[in-house]
C-alpha cells in the first residue's frame, strides 16, 4: 500500500511538472506570436510600409501577420509527422527555438527606410517561420499533458496549455505597454524592438524547462511496438476523416472571433476611436488577465458536464454578443470598450478551454500529433489569419468612405471523447 501511495504521488508530482513545462513553453511561443500582431496593428504600417497612405499601410502591416496563421497548417503537418514518428519533446524543442530566434530576428530587423522593399519582404518571411513553429507546437504541448495525465481530469490539465494563449497576449501586451509609454519618436526609432529583442531570453528559459521533462508514456508504448504509422497524415485522412472535418469546422468561430476581440480591436481603437493606445493596451492586457482564469474553469466544467455543453454554450453566447460588443467598443469609452472586451474573451474561453482534450480525443495515439494538429491549425488562415484585414477593410474602411476621408494614421478512446465529452474549441 505504501508502495502503491508513493507510486502515485510520483505520478502526480511528474504530471505538474509535464502541466507546467508545457504551459510556460507554450505561453513564450505565444508571446512571440502575439507579439507581432500588436506590433503589426500599432507601428508596422508607418516603419515598414511609409509610401502607403495609413489605410492601406495597415491593410498591408495586417497580411503579413496572416502570412503566419498560412504556416500553421504547415507547422503542423510537418511537425504532427515527425512528432508521430519520432516523439513528442525533440519537436516541442525545435519549435520553440524556431519561434525564439524569429522573434530576436525581427527585433533587429531594418526597416524600410534603411534597406528599402528588402524590410517587409523579410518581415514576412520570419512571420512565416513563427507561424510554421507554433503551427507545430500547440499539438506536441498538448500531447504532452493528455498522454501524462489521468483520463477524468483531461479537460482540466490540457486546458492549462490553452491558458498559455492569454498567458502569452498578456506578457505580450505587457511588455509592449512599458515600451509605449516612451515618447512617439524613440518608441518607434527603438523601443518597439525591446520586446522583440526579451524573445532570446525567454527562449532560454523555455528551453530549460522543457528539456527536464520525458517523453509521453502512451507514445513511449508505441515506439517501443514499433506501432507508428508510416505516414502519419495519409492514416489520419484515411481513418478519421470526419473527426478531422469536425474540428475544423468546430474551431473556425472561436479563432476568429479570438483575433478581432485582441488584435483587430488595436487597431479598430487607435485609429477609427482615436483612443490613446495604452488605453486600447491596457483593455486587452486586463480581459487577457480575466480569461487566464477562466480557462481552466472551463476545462474543468467539460471534465464534469461534457466537452460539447461547454462549447455550444460559449458559441450561443458568442453569436448573442456580436452586435453588443461593437455597440460598447463604439462609445469609445475606456470602460465600456474594456467591459467588452473582458466579456467577449471569457465567452471565448467557454469555446477554448476544453478544445485541447477534445481534439486530443478524437485520434489514436499513433497519429495523435499530426491529427489534432491539422485539426487545430487548417481553420487558422481562414479565420484568425483574415479576420484583423476583413475586420479593416470592412469596417473601417467603410466608415472612413461613409466620413467622406481616410483613416488618420495614428489512445485515448477517440469515439469515448465524442460520446462523453462531445465537445471541442479553438484558438
Amino acid at each position: 500500500m505504501l508502495h502503491d501511495r508513493t507510486d502515485a504521488a510520483a505520478s502526480v508530482n511528474s504530471l505538474r511538472r509535464v502541466v507546467l513545462a508545457s504551459f510556460i513553453g507554450t505561453a513564450i511561443e505565444w508571446y512571440d506570436f502575439f507579439l507581432y500582431g500588436t506590433a503589426a496593428a500599432l507601428v508596422f504600417n508607418r516603419l515598414f510600409f511609409p509610401t502607403l497612405d495609413p489605410f492601406a499601410g495597415t491593410l498591408a502591416s495586417l497580411a503579413t501577420y496572416a502570412v503566419g496563421f498560412f504556416a500553421r497548417p504547415v507547422g503542423g503537418v510537418v511537425f504532427g509527422h515527425f512528432g508521430d514518428r519520432l516523439g513528442r519533446k525533440s519537436m516541442l524543442v525545435t519549435t520553440l527555438m524556431l519561434m525564439g530566434t524569429a522573434t530576436f530576428l525581427i527585433g533587429v530587423l531594418p526597416t524600410y527606410d534603411q534597406i528599402g522593399v528588402a524590410a517587409p519582404v523579410l518581415l514576412a518571411v520570419l512571420r512565416f517561420v513563427q507561424g510554421f513553429g507554433v503551427g507545430g507546437e500547440w499539438g506536441g504541448a498538448v500531447l504532452m499533458v493528455v498522454e501524462h495525465g489521468h483520463h477524468g481530469r483531461r479537460g482540466l490539465n490540457a486546458s492549462w496549455i490553452q491558458a498559455g494563449v492569454p498567458a502569452g497576449l498578456l506578457l505580450a501586451n505587457a511588455v509592449f505597454i512599458l515600451f509605449s509609454l516612451l515618447p512617439d519618436a524613440a518608441f518607434l526609432s527603438w523601443g518597439w524592438r525591446v520586446p522583440f529583442l526579451l524573445g532570446i531570453a525567454l527562449l532560454a528559459v523555455g528551453l530549460f524547462i522543457r528539456l527536464q521533462v520525458f517523453e509521453s508514456p502512451l507514445f513511449s508504448k508505441v515506439l517501443e511496438r514499433k506501432q507508428q504509422a508510416a505516414v502519419p497524415l495519409l492514416a489520419v485522412l484515411k481513418r478519421y476523416p470526419g473527426n478531422v472535418v469536425l474540428a475544423i469546422g468546430a474551431r473556425l468561430a472561436e479563432n476568429a472571433s479570438f483575433y478581432v476581440f485582441s488584435v483587430f480591436v488595436l487597431t479598430y481603437g487607435t485609429q477609427h476611436l482615436h483612443l490613446p493606445r495604452s488605453t486600447i493596451l491596457n483593455c486587452v492586457l486586463i480581459a487577457s488577465l480575466v480569461q487566464f482564469f477562466t480557462i481552466p474553469l472551463f476545462g474543468l466544467l467539460s471534465d464534469v458536464v461534457g466537452r460539447r455543453p461547454v462549447y455550444l454554450g460559449g458559441a450561443a453566447s458568442l453569436a448573442a454578443f456580436a452586435f453588443p460588443y461593437f455597440w460598447l467598443v463604439d462609445t469609445a469609452n475606456p470602460l465600456w470598450v474594456g467591459l467588452a472586451t473582458i466579456i467577449s474573451l471569457v465567452i471565448v474561453a467557454a469555446m477554448y478551454g476544453p478544445q485541447a482534450a477534445f481534439f486530443s480525443e478524437l485520434f489514436g495515439t499513433d497519429v495523435r500529433y499530426t491529427g489534432a494538429s491539422i485539426g487545430y491549425q487548417l481553420a487558422s488562415p481562414l479565420a484568425g489569419g483574415l479576420a484583423a484585414d476583413l475586420g479593416v477593410a470592412l469596417g473601417m474602411g467603410r466608415r472612413s468612405k461613409l466620413a467622406g476621408r481616410r483613416v488618420p494614421d495614428r489512445a485515448l478512446d477517440h469515439n469515448a471523447g465524442f460520446r462523453v465529452a462531445g465537445r471541442r474549441n479553438a484558438h
